[in-house]
């Protein structure tokens, strides 16, 4: 139970990441450039790490290479997504994100999928359609921002999918991974929005600085290292729908901090979505290889 316990923490976490996003974007930060400042940042300074690590897993490169691809992609477009598009809407297309964690640990790694894991899926996805709006949330055609949204949760999933495989890198050179992978997909998607001049630093008053260190440091850091440890040691079906919990806070802070309503509609949804995540968590958990230091 310590990994549910561990991973709903994580996942309360990301859940909470819109409030001191949203003050970012205030200050004229778009998602890619917070991604890099952010994430580079801790890249950067954990790079010592790694490199001590390195003989670990020298033989599992390709593994360590495929993570950083999909966990660094997973986090700059879904901070992207969340920033440039409505966030009901970037929900609903993120959080089919279960689908895919229960798809993908059935095929890559020959997961069983229960009568409890496909009742918890389906109670997962009814609630998300129901919270964010049934129907209409599909009345706008698909762009740029959806896009983000639904290959920022193909490549959570595939994160999972991965760090569940790759057992013999340690959880330290794994979440090192995910810096890196940001902050090299984050360059490559301010390029391609706004050419190499975006890359240039951005000039920011001495606090906001700081508060993008703290975010770094005592928000990111902690939230990604706790979510590595976790889905190592979880079916990537079990922790694809256990992590949908995250809606719940967002949903849940949305009200309390943000001073949103939440109608008759949306409250079953999140019901049920609290449904699904219990469902998931007291399943008796299957034999993983040895676990990550």
């Amino acid at each position: 139970m310590i990994p549910v316990a561990v991973l709903i923490f994580s996942a309360s976490l990301w859940g909470l990441a819109w409030w001191p996003l949203k003050y970012f974007a205030s200050q004229g930060l778009g998602g890619p450039m917070v991604a890099l400042l952010t994430f580079g940042g801790l890249g950067l300074i954990s790079l010592p790490l790694l490199v001590r690590e390195f003989a670990q897993w020298r033989h599992c490169v390709p593994l360590f290479l495929l993570l950083t691809l999909v966990g660094g992609w997973g986090n700059t477009a879904y901070i992207s997504a969340l920033l440039a598009g409505d966030v009901v809407r970037v929900a609903l297309l993120f959080y089919l994100a279960p689908v895919w964690g229960v798809v993908g640990g059935r095929i890559f790694l020959a997961e069983r999928i229960t009568m409890r894991r496909a009742g918890a899926l389906v109670s997962a996805l009814i609630g998300v359609f129901m919270v964010v709006g049934g129907a209409s949330a599909f009345a706008a055609p698909l762009g740029w921002t959806d896009f983000l949204a639904v290959t920022a949760g193909l490549a959570f999933s595939a994160n999972n999918i991965v760090a569940r495989h790759a057992q013999a890198i340690p959880n330290a050179s794994k979440t090192i991974a995910l810096f890196l992978g940001c902050s090299l997909t984050s360059m490559a998607l301010l390029s391609f929005q706004e050419g190499l001049g975006a890359l240039a630093l951005p000039e920011l008053p001495t606090q906001v600085w700081w508060y993008l260190a703290a975010y770094a440091i005592g928000w990111l850091a902690l939230a990604t290292a706790t979510w590595q440890w976790s889905v190592t040691r979880m079916e990537a079906g079990r922790s694809g729908v256990i992590s949908i919990a995250e809606l719940i806070v967002a949903l849940l802070s949305a009200a309390l901090i943000g001073g949103e309503v939440m109608d008759a509609w949306e409250l079953a949804g999140a019901g049920l979505i609290a449904i699904a995540a219990v469902l998931a968590a007291l399943e008796p958990a299957a034999k993983a290889g040895p676990a990550s230091a």
